[in-house]
């Protein structure tokens, strides 16, 4: 990240899955779902698995996580549903897992992978596994998903004045090959996913750029945090409203960044608007003792 040159006075990160692109469900009902069920035996309970896990990847705070620990917590959840306790489903979350998971700053497979050959551990292997399975899976599936309207027009005019990065927790290759597929990669001065590391640490660019002179455009709490650690502003792009979202920030947002009428009034505005979005709890009853 230190490497890349410098051209612009502003900076703008801008998150890839279910941000950029309308990918967000297709990657994770359609590649993610089955596989945590093929790979963790919840076929019997397979309804509340695909619950669980959506909720914590598309419909919660937790939108948007790196892909293990929403694993973890899909699982965790899972656990809590009276309805799966009742039909006698053992749902393991493997402690090694959420234990690697509370440990690793890098969570991906090839950190992974060292993580496995090191221990041996068998829910580690899985859970590599389930991953390999994965990016298979989203090859082969995803693939013809064009960028939200508005996401190429206000890259283009943002590319006039600012650095721009791709900010994700996807892996780099799956990136690098979606921003390509649609011809958006030249506009980025870089492509960043899961192995440079976390939101927050690809962001510590913005320490480079003058105070308000950055910005993260984001779908998930986790990108407002990325932003926030940075010093760096945001704005979000509406779980559900994305279109809306990018047209006004191509029509407003854009301008007010450049112009330094960005901060403050407006973008609170635009917090607590995004704030109603996500909720933290799910609309099932749980079992706190689960």
């Amino acid at each position: 990240m230190r490497e890349i040159e410098i051209k612009h006075e502003f900076l703008v990160g801008v998150d890839s899955d279910g941000c950029a692109f309308d990918t967000m469900e297709l990657k994770h009902k359609e590649c993610f779902i089955p596989h945590i069920i093929r790979h963790f035996g919840l076929q019997g309970v397979s309804k509340y698995a695909r619950e669980a896990a959506e909720f914590v990847n598309l419909y919660s705070k937790s939108r948007g996580i790196n892909r293990f620990p929403a694993l973890v917590e899909a699982l965790q959840w899972l656990q809590k549903r009276p309805e799966v306790r009742r039909r006698g489903a053992a749902v393991v979350v493997p402690p090694s897992l959420a234990e690697w998971v509370a440990q690793e700053p890098k969570p991906s497979n090839p950190t992974l992978q060292k993580a496995v050959e090191t221990s041996g551990d068998e829910h580690l292997r899985r859970a590599l596994a389930w991953s390999e399975a994965v990016n298979d899976t989203i090859a082969e599936v995803v693939h013809g998903v064009p960028p939200f309207p508005f996401v190429r027009e206000s890259l283009q005019r943002l590319a006039e004045h600012a650095d721009l990065l791709v900010v994700s927790a996807t892996p780099t290759d799956a990136l690098e090959r979606e921003w390509s597929e649609h011809g958006l990669a030249p506009l980025m001065a870089a492509i960043c996913g899961q192995e440079v590391g976390s939101k927050k640490e690809i962001l510590q660019l913005a320490a480079k750029y003058p105070a308000d002179h950055t910005l993260m455009v984001g779908d998930a709490p986790g990108d407002y945090k990325a932003a926030q650690a940075n010093q760096s502003l945001f704005f979000p792009i509406n779980p559900g409203a994305e279109e809306a979202s990018w047209q006004r920030f191509h029509d407003e947002g854009i301008q007010r960044f450049f112009s330094g009428t960005f901060a403050g009034e407006y973008q609170q505005q635009l917090l607590a608007e995004f704030d109603s979005y996500l909720p933290s709890q799910p609309p099932w009853p749980t079992d706190a003792s689960a």
